[in-house]
């Protein structure tokens, strides 16, 4: 089936702002859907009519179409609607399919002017019984929220409808109707229900909100900046409040009539558990940092018990053993650093692969002065395989640098990362401009440090090889399959 996107980029005349007023007002449009307790129906018009773009059901009550309209064609199966609302500025009708009858209206969707889409809305007329004042509320409600369509002024431009915190209020978690003046017009059970769980006692009706959760907030200190604007309905913004006893989230959107606020919506929702186990979370994520922290500096201690273990060595080849050895677990310390720093179980790749380069060259042994880059990304690791990479890229720096370039030089390395299959491929180049490999060089032979390597890229799925670079010195290319990092 296709997205909006698809139709958006094949639909003559839209301009980058068009598709973002329609993306974001299929983002918001489940609001009204619920309200109205309808479907609707976005439609884009194509160089052979109307076809449905999107196409939403509510959850709040019965769907109307069963099968989704995204791909038919206006005129096939509602006749007029969509043609008159986009030349007239509204059509509505009813129709019978089978036993039910479909009440259906439709206005524009307009950006600078233009007509840039219509919206459709469809819901069942009810066999004669009598509305609920919840009913009647909603659906008041929701054609003031289709009134503001074809003005431009719902959703509103340039606020974020959903928000980036979790818990967003949704029209089943509870709604509450404001006059101008920021009085509460009707509050539906749940609404009434989630304020209440905050500790307001007595009626909600006739109260100014945010006099109601200003006055709760106030028993906690610290209030959320927005929350007066929000508790108003003056802005299409979103707050939580929250007492000892309870957390709300809240969501306001204006009523407007052009440009004058006539009333607003204010969404509602008891966050109270989610608050808790994000807290939770919040409890675990700090204590694996302080296990990583505690991790690091015990490596950084045993990495300093080496050092100075190295010094008192008589025999050169145990202090340099010694010294390999603190070197390495200094490059596993620096992965758990890193680790230490953040939230999650992944690093940054890139600046440990900076920071590792640079301090092999500035403690390098040679005699002359040493250039060093770095080309490409290797990403977000998680920490096993950052811990290996960090190893192998360690082991084959140190080595261009004392064997290729012992009397000055250039070492660069470059890493590139491709999404093959199930996993991530990284591939990465070392090279030096020194000597060249050693004739009869093997890696099977080679020291412990080239036998390191080669076991930790196989450990990975990889491949290692070893070459004489052009014009002069060596080029060592290795590749790893890496585990995934979820974005």
């Amino acid at each position: 089936m296709q997205t909006l996107a698809d139709f958006l980029r094949i639909t003559p005349g839209l301009e980058a702002g068009d598709m973002e007023r329609l993306h974001l007002l299929i983002e918001d449009w489940q609001v009204l859907a619920d309200l109205a307790f309808s479907d609707l129906v976005l439609w884009l018009a194509q160089d052979d009519g109307w076809v449905a773009a999107a196409h939403t059901r509510p959850m709040t009550g019965p769907m109307v179409f069963v099968e989704d309209a995204v791909g038919l064609g206006a005129s096939a199966v509602f006749g007029e609607l969509v043609t008159d609302a986009a030349e007239q500025g509204m059509s509505e009708h009813v129709r019978t399919r089978g036993q039910d009858l479909i009440h259906e209206r439709a206005r524009p969707v307009r950006r600078g002017g233009r007509t840039i889409a219509v919206l459709s809305i469809h819901d069942l007329l009810d066999s004669g019984r009598p509305d609920t004042r919840l009913q009647e509320s909603y659906g008041a409600m929701g054609d003031d929220l289709f009134a503001m369509v074809p003005e431009g002024s719902w959703p509103t431009p340039g606020s974020s409808p959903i928000g980036v915190r979790q818990g967003a209020p949704r029209v089943g978690d509870g709604v509450i109707r404001l006059n101008a003046s920021g009085s509460v017009e009707y509050a539906s059970p749940n609404a009434v229900s989630a304020i209440r769980q905050l500790g307001h006692k007595g009626p909600l009706e006739s109260e100014v909100l945010a006099h109601v959760v200003s006055g709760l907030a106030e028993q906690v200190g610290q209030v959320d900046e927005s929350l007066a604007m929000v508790a108003m309905g003056r802005a299409a913004w979103r707050a939580d409040v929250a007492t000892d006893a309870a957390a709300l989230a809240m969501r306001a959107i204006p009523l407007m009539t052009g440009r004058r606020r006539h009333g607003a919506i204010v969404l509602v929702r008891d966050i109270s558990e989610l608050r808790r186990r994000g807290e939770e979370l919040m409890t675990k994520d700090q204590t694996i940092r302080e296990i990583h922290h505690r991790v690091k500096n015990n490596l950084q201690t045993v990495a300093a018990l080496l050092r100075m273990q190295s010094r008192r060595m008589p025999e050169e080849s145990a202090r340099i053993a010694l010294t390999e050895a603190e070197r390495r677990v200094g490059v596993i310390a620096m992965i758990y650093e890193a680790l230490s720093t953040g939230f999650a179980e992944t690093v940054d790749f890139d600046t440990i692969a900076v920071r590792g380069l640079r301090a092999v060259v500035e403690v390098a042994r040679t005699t002359g002065a040493i250039t060093s880059g770095f080309t490409g990304s290797f990403g977000m690791m998680q920490a096993e395989d950052a811990t290996a990479i960090g190893l192998i890229l360690s082991e084959l720096i140190q080595n261009a640098v004392e064997h290729g370039i012992p009397d000055g030089g250039t070492v660069e390395v470059d890493a590139h990362r491709s999404d093959e299959g199930e996993s991530d491929i990284l591939r990465v180049t070392v090279v030096d401009d020194g000597a060249g490999l050693p004739r009869g060089f093997r890696p099977s032979r080679a020291g412990l440090g080239t036998r390191i390597v080669t076991s930790m890229v196989q450990d990975l799925g990889g491949q290692i090889r070893w070459d004489d670079a052009e014009p002069r010195g060596t080029r060592v290319r290795f590749s790893a399959r890496l585990r995934r990092v979820d974005p």
